[in-house]
């Protein structure tokens, strides 16, 4: 089947979520390995706020409170700090930007409800998409199988049409349970994802 749509998702494929950074503060902090990805986003707060149940700014707090509970002192404000080093992917952004209007382009993401508000207002890449599925503007959030279908079909396509990429493992698998075609990108690994893209057939050449 030829590809006619590619659903990316935020975190790890527009965005960069640099882990590096969380790491490093941990590090310079005495906090345990993963603890500030983990109390932002491992916890039943977050399964809540992503499909739009609870208040964002009591989750921040929620977090922020769980990581002084594991390293058992008061600390500055690491999320906010982790967060304020995340930038885009340019590369994947100019890729997205050569691709269309071949392509029909949408994302797919568990995020809260600022995501269009981020998409349109602070990193002004609206444009580039034809839909945005945000978990929490929808009630439902990957792997749930619904999701993938809903993505596609806002774009009006069928999911054995589309390719899917997205940097966790677990939720290409889901996409490719659901007929999609999957890329599991990491940029940390330094994958290339106009290499990974040609290998589905999808003619990237400007």
């Amino acid at each position: 089947m030829t590809v006619r749509g590619l659903i990316f998702d935020y975190g790890g494929v527009l965005w960069d979520m640099r882990f590096d950074v969380s790491r490093a503060l941990e590090e310079e902090h005495g906090v345990p390995e993963r603890a500030i990805v983990e109390t932002m986003y491992a916890s039943e707060t977050w399964r809540q706020i992503e499909v739009g149940i609870g208040d964002r700014e009591a989750w921040l707090a929620e977090a922020h409170v769980a990581l002084e509970t594991r390293a058992g002192r008061a600390l500055p404000p690491l999320h906010q700090r982790w967060r304020d080093q995340q930038r885009l992917i340019a590369p994947n952004i100019e890729l997205i930007e050569r691709l269309r209007p071949r392509y029909r382009t949408g994302v797919l993401s568990n995020a809260d409800r600022t995501l269009m508000h981020r998409l349109r207002e602070v990193h002004r890449i609206h444009h580039l998409f034809d839909d945005i599925v945000c978990s929490a503007d929808v009630g439902m959030a990957k792997p749930d199988a619904r999701v993938y279908e809903l993505a596609a079909d806002r774009l009006g396509l069928r999911p054995d049409e589309c390719v899917f990429i997205d940097d966790m493992e677990s939720n290409v698998a889901a996409a490719r349970d659901g007929g999609m075609r999957g890329v599991h990108f990491r940029i940390e690994l330094g994958h290339s994802l106009e290499e990974m893209l040609r290998e589905h057939g999808v003619a990237t050449d400007a």
